[in-house]
């Protein structure tokens, strides 16, 4: 049994600036931006600190830039929070290997950069798409993308937490299940601005050449188990934890059912340790009952 959980949010919770008091207040945090800036042979921590945000928000850029600052905020925690067990949403799960102990810093970096790359090629610009489903039962979004499909891809991608699911596919089918959603009573059903169909099986060409790509890294048992997006479920096994990394990339998100598998197994506290506020809205949704805090400053770093 578990009593606290530390997640780190994914791709959506970039910002230019963020962390940006954490990095100037605590010298293992920008020490750790200077690393980043190494492995990857540019300024990494300008980009972060700076923009501009359309670089930013480019994949292969978030991917890493988000891996770098949560690993520095974690850091500068210090110890301030023992955790019990560690996830992360999508990307997200990266940062927990990294503190966790599976993954080297360096190799994180290099891996998602790839990550990155790989999903931005796999689908061709405006052949796929996403969009977000809003005050609809999740049954029901999954059954409108199998009427909706009609010989193309369009599948649920994010369980985000009850009555709050992301989609994707083919864009023309993505298209089409965002308006018989709203026939179908969906609160809100709108297109997101993203640039290809993440965690569907168009993203099967990345997955592919990721596992030949991850195969040339090292993952070692972690310290802390880590709950896996693509299984949901803990693990400490490093060759277990490879397959998942690969599984993952064409495999939905179910955030949703992470904290309530959390939840099942004593958890009584989550701590986003990361940019924004996202997955804290979203666990509050998930689990009432469990407290919910994040890390995104000085001052809530402090507060810990």
């Amino acid at each position: 049994m578990y009593k606290n959980a530390v997640v780190f949010p994914g791709q959506g919770s970039q910002s230019v600036g963020m962390l940006a008091d954490i990095i100037s207040e605590y010298s293992v945090a920008k020490e750790t931006l200077q690393q980043a800036d190494e492995v990857l042979g540019f300024k990494l921590s300008d980009l972060i600190l700076n923009g501009p945000a359309e670089e930013l928000n480019s994949t292969n850029n978030t991917q890493p830039a988000l891996v770098a600052v949560e690993v520095a905020t974690w850091r500068a925690l210090n110890g301030a929070i023992k955790a019990d067990v560690m996830a992360g949403h999508s990307l997200g799960e990266y940062s927990a290997l990294v503190c966790a102990g599976a993954l080297s810093f360096k190799d994180a970096l290099l891996l998602v950069r790839r990550r990155g790359e790989l999903m931005q090629k796999a689908v061709p610009n405006g052949v796929g798409a996403m969009a977000a489903i809003l005050g609809m039962e999740d049954e029901k979004v999954e059954a409108v993308c199998l009427d909706c499909a009609q010989g193309q891809v369009v599948q649920a991608a994010n369980y985000n937490s009850p009555g709050q699911l992301v989609i994707a596919g083919n864009k023309e089918a993505v298209e089409r299940a965002v308006v018989a959603c709203k026939e179908a009573g969906a609160k809100r059903a709108m297109l997101l601005p993203v640039s290809g169909p993440f965690h569907s099986a168009l993203m099967e060409p990345a997955a592919v050449e990721f596992k030949s790509y991850l195969a040339d890294f090292e993952i070692n048992n972690p310290s802390i188990p880590v709950l896996q997006n693509a299984t949901n479920t803990f693990e400490q096994d490093a060759q277990q934890i490879r397959e998942n990394l690969v599984k993952q990339i064409a495999s939905p998100v179910r955030w949703t059912q992470s904290v309530l598998q959390l939840a099942d197994n004593g958890v009584e506290n989550l701590i986003e340790v990361g940019p924004g506020k996202v997955l804290t809205g979203l666990n509050k949704r998930i689990a009432k009952q469990l407290n919910s805090q994040t890390v995104h400053s000085v001052e809530s770093l402090q507060a810990v």
